[in-house]
Formats: structure tokens, sequence, C-alpha cells
């Protein structure tokens, strides 16, 4: 068996890992989209190094772009096998792959047109095949699948596979992204069985993040000074899955304990009026404190000062609004989105702050930003920064060290015999893995992109 590392070797995105068998079965794990790599974006989106016609299967941790974005390429170029995944992660699918067409038919950039069509995310979708947790599902007679929840984002897994290799019992686990242990809506992650080889991320391998106790505390303090005090404009670009529904939890929580400031909360992204939807479907995923929570509170997701946004014209009616608010937009990273346009109408206003709640790859607006910038391009116009940067990890959906650790707790060190550590700088690999080793694993890897190992 050899697995390909083809992209979030040494780097936060673009999963896709390649098991070939020695009978020549090729599974490929993830199929995401490189993000945030500037002018490398479109060469590793557009050539995969390998043949997607030879692919037999492609199994799908979670739906998040830098791990699902490149599924309708990898079969507008000729994959056509199963694409295996959780039911959420399906839902979640459906609509960030189409509205990733749709940015994509607007992106005039890309002087080779789009990556993929409308017409491309529709034949993929036709191809999916969802396979709820904790169940054994035998794909075909040498690979049996099975999803163990990760508690990173709505329906993300663990892939846990037992392949006859040549004979032989071979038993594998990819972590997709590892969620934290102390989590306010999903569950924790699960133990995951027996694996000889496992491919672990790292996102946050070096860090520690800080307690969820304090966490509202800290967000009204925030909220009381930029909104209140200053009377300025909050911006907090997040992901629509995952982070946004975290801190839509704690302005929900503050407002029903009366510490919310009577202002204006924005949700101005259509895919995260989606996402909440869903995720409002799927209390089955909800951790003990959450269910507990909604029996006295049915909508942990809706309070009066909320307005969820979906049509562009609303979008531009916010940025006309001359009063403290607070304004909740995608993409995270802030390559992209509606929260660009908010960012250009505040970043040099003294009184306004951004917010921001998780990992930035360095390249991006939002990277650049965190470090300090002084002056920003957003959509070819130089924007002075003015208002303040702020940064809570708290509300990261990434597990730190200790929840790395944890995760793979559950596992014999002594059978293991290579962990494959992907998704994550360089140089938090090289800390995640002395760490690791200091623990009492043994045979730690960090894969170079495009290269091929033996196991």
């Amino acid at each position: 068996m050899t697995i390909s590392f083809y992209g979030a070797a040494q780097s936060v995105t673009g999963s896709k890992h390649l098991v070939t068998l020695e009978n020549g079965k090729r599974i490929l794990l993830d199929c995401g989209m490189t993000q945030g790599k500037g002018e490398k974006n479109e060469e590793q989106n557009r050539d995969f190094e390998f043949e997607p016609e030879r692919i037999d299967y492609l199994i799908l941790s979670h739906a998040h772009i830098d791990h699902s974005g490149l599924i309708p390429r990898l079969v507008k170029l000729g994959f056509s096998g199963p694409i295996y995944c959780t039911p959420p992660t399906l839902e979640m699918c459906e609509l960030l792959l189409r509205d990733s067409a749709n940015i994509q038919s607007y992106n005039t950039e890309a002087q080779e047109g789009p990556l993929y069509t409308l017409e491309d995310v529709e034949q993929a979708l036709k191809q999916f095949k969802t396979v709820p947790y904790n169940k054994v599902y035998k794909i075909d007679e040498d690979i049996e699948l099975l999803l163990t929840d990760t508690g990173h984002v709505l329906g993300s897994a663990a892939i846990n596979l037992k392949i006859q290799d040549n004979g032989q019992e071979r038993s594998l686990c990819f972590s997709g992204d590892i969620g934290r242990f102390t989590n306010r809506i999903l569950k924790e992650p699960q133990p995951f069985p027996p694996a000889e080889i496992i491919l672990c991320e790292s996102t946050y391998g070096d860090k520690v993040h800080d307690s969820l106790t304090n966490t509202e505390d800290r967000l009204e303090k925030i909220i009381q000074r930029v909104c209140v005090e200053q009377k300025g404009k909050l911006l907090i670009p997040a992901f629509s899955i995952g982070r946004t529904q975290e801190l839509i939890y704690s302005l929900n929580y503050l407002a029903e304990e009366g510490r919310l400031p009577d202002i204006k909360v924005f949700v101005d992204s259509p895919l995260s009026v989606y996402a909440t939807d869903i995720l409002r479907e799927h209390s089955e995923c909800f951790n003990d404190t959450m269910l507990d929570y909604i029996k006295f509170d049915p909508d942990p997701f809706g309070f009066p000062q909320l307005s969820y946004v979906t049509e562009a014209a609303d979008s531009k009616e916010i940025n006309k609004l001359d009063e403290p608010c607070i304004i909740i937009s995608s993409s995270g990273m802030m390559e992209a989105g509606r929260i660009q346009h908010h960012l250009k109408n505040n970043l040099s206003d003294p009184n306004s702050a951004v917010l921001v709640t998780g990992y930035c790859e360095p390249n991006t607006l939002g990277g650049k930003l965190m470090n300090g910038a002084d002056k920003v391009y957003i959509m070819g116009d130089e924007v002075a920064v003015k208002a303040e940067v702020l940064v809570m990890k708290e509300y990261s959906a990434h597990g730190d060290y200790g929840d790395i650790a944890k995760f793979l707790h559950c596992q014999d060190k002594e059978k293991i015999k290579k962990i494959f550590l992907v998704h994550g700088e360089k140089r938090v690999m090289h800390q995640l893995k002395n760490d690791l080793e200091d623990l009492g694993y043994a045979n730690i890897e960090i894969p170079d992109l495009r290269l091929s190992y033996a196991v």
C-alpha cells in the first residue's frame, strides 16, 4: 500500500490524500480546494497531478471547501465512482459546492475558465452515498468503512478503513479535522478503532486554546467597548458552517441573560442562513449541554435583535447604516464573500473593530490583518487599516494540542506503525511531532507535497 499526498502537506488547505492498494485500487480521502496561496491556487486547483478517472472511491471527511471544494472538478475530469460521507455532510455540500460554482462563474480572472460549473456540481451530487456514524459499511470485498464523529463541524468524521491488501489486513484512520473536547453545540470527538496507520491533522498542534469558560464575558466586553463606548461597528468574519453558529449561540446567550446592548446584529451570508437551518434539524449531533439548553430555549440561533440577511440589496443597506451594530459575515479568512464589502467600508474607521475568531492562512487578507498590516487591498482598492483588529481563538472549531493528544489517546502506541501529520504549517507540524514523541508516539512522518510513501 502507498499513500500519496496531493494537498494539505505542510499546508493548511487543499486536503487530498490518495491510498493505492497492491491490487491497483485507489481510494481518495477528501478532495479539497487550495485557498490562500495567491497565484499557486490556480495551479494546484486545476491540475490534480493524478488521473481522476483512475480513482475508484472518494471518501469525504466533512464539507468545508478546503476538504470538498474540488469534488466537482474531479468528476468533470473523469471520476465516476461513489463519494461516501455522513448525511449532514451531503446536505452541507449541496450548499457549499453550488455556491463555489456560482462564485467561479463570476471570476473573470481565471484565464482558462471556471474550475467547474453548476452542471458539474449536480453530477457530482448524484454520486454521493451517505453512511451514518458508527455503522460498518462494506465498500467492496477488500474495503470496509466506518465513520466516527470528530466534533469539528456538523457531519464531520474520521475515516476509518479496514483493508484487505495483498492477503494482509490493514487498518487506517484519517482524522479529517479534529474538533474540541469542550464544544458548545456538538458532541466531542469520539474514540476511533485501532489503526496501524494514522493521518492526523495538526492545524493548532502547537497551541493551547483559551478556556471556553469566560468566552461570553470576553465577547460582552468587546461589544460594550466597540459598539457602546466607541459607537463603532464590530465586524466578525466567520465561516458559514460551524463558527457562525457558535457566535450566534453566544450572542443568543447574552441576549437571554439581558447582557447584550440594544444594537442590531446581522448575519450577512446566505450560506450561513441555510447552514444554520440545517444545523437546527440535526439535534442528534448536539451534546448534552446543548440538548438541555434547547429545552427552555427551543431556538438557540435566534433572538429579537438578530437579522439574517440573504439578499444582496439588503446587505448593501447594512453599509449605509450609521449606527453601532454587529456584522457576522463570511468568509472566515476574508478572501471572498460579503465580508469584503463590510471591511472596505469600515476598516478605516478607528472606532470600529474586526474580531478574528479562527485560523487565517498568513497570505490571506485575514492573515495580513492579524499580522498588523497598516493598509490592505480589497477588490483592487487600497484601504487604510485604522480599525482595531482583535482575536478570540476560543471559537476555533479545530482542536488544539491537548485535543489532538486526547483524540489519539484511544490508540495503543505500540501498534501504530506510522503517523502522518497533515493539514498544518511546517513549523507547527515539527512542534507537534516533538511533543507527540515525548508522549511515546513513534514513526511520525511529515510528508512532502506530491510524494508517495510505502506503508
